[in-house]
């Protein structure tokens, strides 16, 4: 539940901010990828204290190497909160984040199916749902720069030369 309040918290102190004045945070895809990278940050660092044991019992038996594999996504998690914060990388960490949001998924279905009890099992759906949110949101934050990306900037008329009045060299 800790990731949840934190990307959910942050998000929105920073869309305050940028209700309130401060320019770089105005537009809402810069506080989600605040939030994001508040989140990863805390997802990533637990990989290494706190929950590491824990987060090394998920790991499907079928996996080699759990502490590795705890350690590396914990290092990719880490890497992608500090790439979400940077424009140019923003988008190409959304989208890593987002694989490596699908790929760890085994492993929450194997701490719920694994429980002897239903109280275990009953565990995959808010999983499943905390899941979802995350994904929606690096899924929305790649996407987002994606859409910008393709848009004319406001200061070319579509010829790709500059804004109106400019016309190409003959």
């Amino acid at each position: 539940m800790e990731p949840l309040i934190t990307l959910v918290g942050v998000t929105l102190v920073l869309g305050i901010c940028g209700a309130l004045g401060v320019r770089r945070l105005r537009p809402w895809p810069v506080a989600l990828r605040g939030g994001l990278a508040a989140m990863f940050a805390l997802t990533g660092t637990v990989h290494f204290v706190g929950m590491r044991e824990e987060l090394v019992a998920m790991v499907p038996p079928a996996l080699p190497a759990p502490g590795l594999l705890v350690t590396v996504t914990g290092v990719l998690e880490l890497v992608g909160a500090a790439a979400l914060l940077w424009t140019r990388t923003a988008p190409w960490s959304a989208a890593g984040l987002t694989v490596l949001l699908l790929a760890m998924f085994p492993a929450n279905v194997h701490l719920a199916l694994s429980g002897a009890d239903l109280a275990a099992h009953q565990e995959l759906v808010p999983r499943t749902a905390l899941q979802a949110v995350f994904l929606a949101a690096t899924v929305t934050v790649a996407a987002t720069h994606l859409h910008r990306a393709r848009r004319p900037s406001p200061d070319t008329d579509g010829s790709g030369v500059g804004g109106e009045g400019v016309r190409p060299v003959q």
